[in-house]
């Protein structure tokens, strides 16, 4: 069972197992064990806040927060819960560790070489527009390309390490894990988070334990080199698992678990759930008429989309009928662009739903997760370009149509949304039947018509799906097996010392 619980308008949702958490529960006595928590950047806030993880892991030990600076409420509501909170911030670091950890990132990227990784070169590259950028663009690629391999890239984490070490500037973290003196430091995301940096690395120069999550099914692909070697790691599945010792022979297997992610223990809690009425009534919908949800994606990687989803709305409305389907469109909540600005001026029948975000540090406030989960559940279709949604649809058997073409005013010599299909993490998914790519408009319209009128097509395929890549950890619960996680980690910890 879970709990919906409150305090200073900062609420989160802790699985109890049929009991009510008390504050003298959720904030016991400082007990032997310590786990200082890093939250990075502003998701961190939903997945293990929000989820509940932090209050599983303050009823049976101390809990101390390093985290960067949200907004005043947000502030103010982590300290009201779990005490003083001390700030994360990104210190300067001396130029040569820049530098090399520069060098590491564009090593690592050319050896994986993956899809996802040739398309992160292109976006580097391409953010390179004079010609002094254009110079040091192409210096970093000559001096990465003889390391860009397993031992080459070795090589140069060792030595970024010692370097990091040698040359800091500044004791203040070390100090920090030295007045806190923890059993362990969990940093809540991998990626994303220099700032996090120098506060683990601090910990690990110490000796003490650190582990972190990693964050997304994408990460290892498509995010870069995992910089600080931690010592343990908490993954979405048995795959993430596998890719990761792979890709980092060092890591121990029995220091990677498997713990589902928190990110989806809201859609299968009910008290998340609004009927029909609720939910079409909060974005303005008909509730007798059919939903297709259409969710964007970052502006610098789905240029035009403007112009798909106006597209998609062209072909609802020739669809027609006594009552034609309606497009409901969630934009990207760290798309801090306008560009759907005059879409909504210009297009009244596009319905677009409101995101629940604090722009400080790009954060998704509790409410955020009824929007989006209901939008899950009461869609006839979802439709997206290689998104995370694709595999939530799934979750909740609902039909997925990829776009794999591009709108007419990005050129494919420019950029083509049809290699996002081949990039390791969601080649797979198109393989498995689960979902379908338009490879052009009239096929959009096509399969849009079928799944109206069918939707129960592909259904096995998306069962079976969720089954391979989620297993039984879609139960609400992976917020209590990654507090449960942590707590034996740490208590191992302390068992070493004693």
């Amino acid at each position: 069972m879970a709990i919906v619980s409150s305090n200073s308008n900062f609420r989160v949702v802790a699985s109890t197992q049929g009991e009510k958490l008390s504050s003298s529960q959720i904030m016991p006595e400082r007990s032997s064990t310590n786990i200082a928590f890093v939250i990075p950047r502003g998701e961190v806030i939903r997945n293990f806040v929000h989820s509940g993880t932090l209050d599983a892991v303050a009823h049976e030990a101390s809990v101390s927060l390093i985290s960067v600076s949200f907004d005043d409420e947000i502030n103010r509501s982590l300290e009201e819960k779990y005490g003083e909170v001390y700030r994360l911030k990104e210190l300067r670091e001396r130029w040569l560790v820049r530098f090399e950890r520069e060098i590491l990132e564009t090593a690592h990227n050319r050896w994986v070489w993956s899809p996802a990784s040739r398309s992160r070169v292109r976006l580097h590259d391409a953010a390179a527009v004079t010609i002094r950028q254009k110079f040091i663009r192409a210096a970093k690629k000559a001096v990465s390309r003889p390391i860009a391999n397993r031992l080459g890239v070795s090589a140069l984490s060792k030595i970024e390490r010692a370097s990091s070490l040698a040359l800091r500037t500044t004791d203040e973290y070390l100090n920090l894990m030295k007045k806190l003196k923890p059993s362990l430091v969990f940093n809540g995301s991998q990626v994303h988070s220099r700032v996090a940096t120098q506060a683990v690395q601090a910990a690990q120069w110490l000796k003490i334990p650190t582990a972190t999550f990693i964050f997304s099914w994408d990460n290892l692909t498509s995010q870069g080199r995992i910089l600080l070697p931690y010592d343990y790691y908490l993954v979405w599945n048995e795959h993430l698992k596998t890719e990761l010792l792979k890709m980092y022979r060092r890591i121990r297997p029995e220091h990677v678990f498997v713990t589902g992610t928190p990110q989806f223990d809201f859609h299968f809690r009910e008290e998340f759930y609004q009927t029909r009425e609720q939910f079409c009534a909060a974005v303005g919908a008909d509730p007798e008429r059919q939903i297709i949800y259409y969710t964007t994606g970052m502006a610098n990687h789905m240029p035009g989309e403007p112009e798909l989803v106006e597209g998609i709305a062209d072909v609802l409305r020739e669809i027609g009928g006594v009552k034609p389907p309606q497009l409901l469109v969630r934009v990207y909540p760290k798309d801090l662009t306008d560009r759907f600005e005059p879409l909504k001026k210009d297009r009244p029948d596009i319905l677009f739903q409101k995101t629940a975000w604090e722009k400080s540090w790009l954060t998704p406030k509790f409410e955020d997760s009824f929007g989006l989960i209901n939008a899950l559940r009461h869609c006839a279709l979802g439709i997206n370009i290689a998104s995370t949604v694709s595999l939530e649809l799934c979750m909740f058997d609902k039909p997925v149509i990829n776009v794999g073409y591009n709108p007419k005013s990005v050129p494919a010599r420019e950029h083509r949304f049809a290699d996002f299909y081949q990039f390791d993490h969601y080649q797979p998914l198109v393989a498995s039947g689960a979902v379908e790519v338009a490879d052009n408009p009239l096929q959009m319209r096509e399969m849009i018509d079928n799944y109206l009128i069918r939707p129960e097509h592909r259904k096995n395929e998306r069962q079976a799906l969720i089954e391979r890549m989620f297993g039984s950890t879609l139960d609400g619960g992976s917020a209590q097996r990654v507090a449960k996680t942590l707590l034996k980690i740490a208590a191992a910890r302390n068992g070493a010392k004693a």
